[in-house]
């Protein structure tokens, strides 16, 4: 069932197989038998045959309610899906002229991003007669590193792209 959606089961008639391995209702093994005959089982018992591994030699099909396995697969991709940690990329913008307590105020933003777990991309901006000092401008993003360095790594440094500095940091991997 790995990498299978639910639309991609074959049920039923659509299952072409000459022999297929079936699985019963209560989970036993029946055995290797065709597709016709296989599906004359499950509609003797009012269930349906669900193609549950395509890939193997003979194809194993199961003979199931289509609709609570439907159900109950959805149910566990859900939860699978829940239990997955999405990451987000959080931006703060600064600029090359920004006040002392400014940073500090943007700095305690970052440092609460971090702590959540998600990843920090800090941009100094750049206008007009700015774009002639930038060189002198990349010490603002290395003390911003410099002062999140208890909590953060920098996973990418300052590059310079068109009329910005970006700098991408990540939250300190904890040595378990």
């Amino acid at each position: 069932m790995e990498g299978k959606t639910i639309s991609d089961l074959m049920i039923n008639e659509e299952i072409r197989d000459r022999e297929v391995r079936v699985i019963g209702s209560a989970g036993q093994q029946i055995g290797i038998m065709s597709a016709r005959e296989a599906l004359a089982l499950a509609e003797e018992e009012g269930l349906d045959l669900v193609k549950i591994a395509p890939t193997a030699q003979p194809p194993v099909c199961r003979i199931v309610d289509y609709g609570k396995y439907k159900y109950e697969q959805v149910r566990k991709e859900k939860e699978a899906r829940k239990k997955q940690k999405v990451t987000e990329v959080k931006e703060i913008r600064l600029s090359p002229n920004i006040d002392t307590n400014d940073l500090n105020t943007k700095m305690n933003a970052a440092r609460k991003f971090l702590t959540k777990g998600d990843r920090v991309k800090i941009t100094l901006r750049f206008r007009g007669r700015e774009m002639a000092h930038m060189n002198t401008s990349k010490h603002i993003l290395d003390d911003f590193a410099q002062s999140l360095a208890d909590i953060a790594v920098v996973e990418k440094p300052p590059k310079v792209e068109g009329r910005t500095m970006t700098m991408f940091l990540t939250e300190k991997r904890k040595n378990a």
